[in-house]
């Protein structure tokens, strides 16, 4: 019985301080965009970006998106609209207080 506890509580300890986001199949699909975003740290402000992706080929739809943490801060991505089934994704990236980001992001259809 502790040792379900113990290994529940690791997991629980890991996903709290995973700052990547992937969602939908990022296998066994067309990697379709790839690119690094990278913000430097100005003290006491948050650093943020929104960056647009369209992919505009036929009927194909977004099946995934894998937002990697290259610094393994406490950076916050997120997936504001379209995504996954949608032609497009608005994906915002945000510091921390006095840090930057460093975040890889890979589209998949």
């Amino acid at each position: 019985m502790s040792s379900k506890l113990l290994i529940l509580f690791c997991g629980l300890i890991v996903s709290v301080h995973c700052t990547s986001v992937v969602v939908g199949r990022t296998h066994d699909v067309h990697k379709v965009y790839e690119a690094e975003y990278e913000a430097n740290s100005i003290p006491f402000f948050k650093r943020s970006q929104e960056v647009s992706i369209e992919y505009p080929v036929g009927d194909q739809k977004i099946k995934g998106i894998a937002i990697i943490d290259l610094q393994n801060g406490k950076a916050e991505p997120s997936i504001t609209s379209g995504g996954i089934g949608f032609g497009f994704a608005k994906i915002k990236l945000k510091s921390e207080r006095g840090s930057g980001y460093k975040f890889r992001l890979e589209v998949y259809a």
